[in-house]
């Protein structure tokens, strides 16, 4: 088929995919986040089936959310809207034209034009608008939400990867724990925006003061012995990860609509030390193999 030799010759190393001999109408691909975005170091599953009529009709695409709703164009129920497959609006050159357009494209397009580094734009009618404040930190927020989200993923993925793609997800996370990790601990800190984190400090936004919400600090901080506990169990190398400066969960207490709740008024500041979890983390420790861009397996 001409479609497995394009990938063949121009998959980048970021996106795999696993075709299936006896069913040459269907294929799953994987995206790893890119750098830059809010989604980095993270895997983004979809399943791709080809109808009896292609290419004189897109690809079906279905996005494995596990419930959640990480970016506007990937819904909960496993929808993608993209021009190029038809699914939503755009002018002629931007949708599927059987003649010129390929799954590899599909591909390329949800890594760069959906995955991308502010996904709040990606909404209907909130058009880029440099130098009005509000939707800029809306954006930034949005950009807090994507990553948590994104390391839930994480989670779900280690504990139930999908077929075929166990050895990948452990592969994956063993060798990109340390630099997620270590982005979680920047951005709670809370003078890293989310997104503009890089494994080696460098290029990373700084600022001196805090450029990221409160609940967000909080839920991450939550969200943090998780991802150690998970990535050790990968026989990643994350022990020194795990005796860290606190991580301040200062969104104990918020409102429904998201604004803080009162505080008691001799109420202490909470938070949680890393270290405390020590003696859960030593009883969890898994893979070797990375996946080719493009291998074949006999079933779904």
């Amino acid at each position: 088929m001409k479609e497995w030799r394009i990938l063949e010759r121009d998959l980048p190393e970021s996106i795999f995919v696993r075709v299936y001999e006896n069913r040459i109408d269907l294929l799953r691909a994987v995206i790893v986040g890119a750098a830059g975005t809010p989604y980095h170091d993270g895997l983004f599953f979809f399943d791709i089936a080809f109808p009896s009529d292609y290419p004189a009709r897109p690809p079906l695409v279905y996005y494995h959310s596990f419930g959640l709703r990480l970016n506007p164009n990937l819904y909960e129920n496993g929808r993608v809207c993209l021009s190029l497959i038809n699914t939503w609006g755009g002018k002629k050159c931007e949708r599927w034209n059987p003649n010129e357009s390929t799954i590899l494209q599909v591909l390329l397009s949800i890594q760069a034009l959906v995955l991308n580094e502010k996904p709040y734009y990606n909404e209907p009618g909130y058009t880029m608008w440099p130098g009005r404040a509000l939707r800029q930190r809306q954006s930034m927020v949005y950009n807090e939400n994507a990553f948590y989200l994104s390391c839930q993923t994480m989670l779900i993925l280690l504990r139930l990867p999908p077929r075929n793609f166990d050895g990948f997800v452990n592969w994956h996370f063993r060798v990109r724990s340390q630099a997620i990790l270590s982005a979680c601990q920047a951005y709670s800190s809370g003078k890293v925006t989310v997104g503009s984190y890089t494994s080696d400090g460098s290029g990373s936004s700084t600022v001196d003061e805090d450029v990221v919400s409160r609940l967000f600090k909080g839920l991450l901080g939550g969200l943090y012995p998780e991802l150690v506990a998970a990535f050790s169990s990968t026989g990643a190398s994350v022990e020194h990860f795990v005796e860290q400066p606190k991580l301040e969960l200062e969104a104990a207490s918020y409102k429904a609509d998201g604004e803080p709740a009162k505080k008691k008024e001799n109420k202490e500041k909470r938070g949680f030390s890393i270290s405390k979890i020590l003696g859960k983390l030593k009883k969890v420790f898994g893979m070797k193999n990375r996946v080719k861009h493009l291998c074949s397996s006999s079933s779904t």
